[in-house]
C-alpha cells in the first residue's frame, strides 16, 4: 500500500510541477514520472522481491568493481577522459584542483601545461600534476563508494529475507484458517 502512494505521490508531484513551471527540465520530469509509474507497476504486481533481489545483485557488483579497480585502470580512465573533455572544463579543473596538465607520459603535456591557467603556475616554477590529485580524490571517492554501497546491498538482502518470510503469514487475530 506504501509503495503504491508513493508511486502515485512522485507521479502527482512531477505533473504538479510541470503544470506550475517550477521544473522546466523535461529530463527531470520524465525521470520523476518514470520513477513513479515504476515503483506502481512493483506495488501492483508484488514483484517487491525480485526488483529488491536485482538490486542487490546490480549494486553488490558495483560495490565490488568500486573496491577492486586498481591504480592503473583508474590511471587509463582518466588519461582517456581528460583528452575527451572540451579546453574550458580542463582549465576548470585546472584552477579549482590548483594544478597543471595531466601526467608527464605524452608530448602535449608541455602544451597543455603552457596553456595552463592555475593559480600554483605564478607562485612556484613547476605546478604539481592534476592526474596525481585525480589519482589521490578517486581513490579516496572509490573507496567510500563501495563500502557504502556493500552495507546497503546487505539490507537490500535482508529486506528481501524479511519479505520471504512474513509474506504469508497469517494474522493471529484472523479465523486461523484464513491467510492474508
Amino acid at each position: 500500500m506504501k509503495l503504491k502512494l508513493v508511486g502515485l505521490l512522485l507521479i502527482g508531484v512531477a505533473a504538479w510541477g510541470k503544470g506550475l513551471g517550477l521544473v522546466s527540465s523535461i529530463h527531470i520530469i520524465g525521470g520523476v514520472i518514470a520513477v513513479g509509474v515504476f515503483l506502481l507497476l512493483i506495488a501492483v504486481a508484488g514483484l517487491y522481491m525480485i526488483i529488491l533481489g536485482l538490486v542487490f545483485v546490480f549494486q553488490f557488483g558495483i560495490s565490488w568493481s568500486c573496491l577492486a579497480i586498481n591504480r592503473s585502470k583508474q590511471t587509463d580512465v582518466i588519461n582517456a577522459s581528460w583528452w575527451v573533455m572540451s579546453n574550458q572544463t580542463r582549465d576548470e579543473l585546472e584552477r579549482s584542483f590548483d594544478c597543471c596538465g595531466l601526467f608527464n607520459l605524452t608530448t602535449l603535456y608541455q602544451q597543455d601545461y603552457a596553456f595552463c591557467t592555475a593559480v600554483c603556475k605564478s607562485r612556484r616554477p613547476t605546478c604539481q600534476m592534476c592526474g596525481e590529485k585525480f589519482l589521490k580524490h578517486s581513490e579516496e571517492a572509490l573507496k567510500i563508494l563501495g563500502g557504502v554501497g556493500l552495507f546497503f546491498s546487505f539490507t537490500e538482502i535482508l529486506g528481501v529475507w524479511l519479505a520471504m518470510r512474513f509474506r504469508n503469514q497469517k494474522d493471529p487475530r484472523a479465523n486461523p484458517s484464513a491467510f492474508l
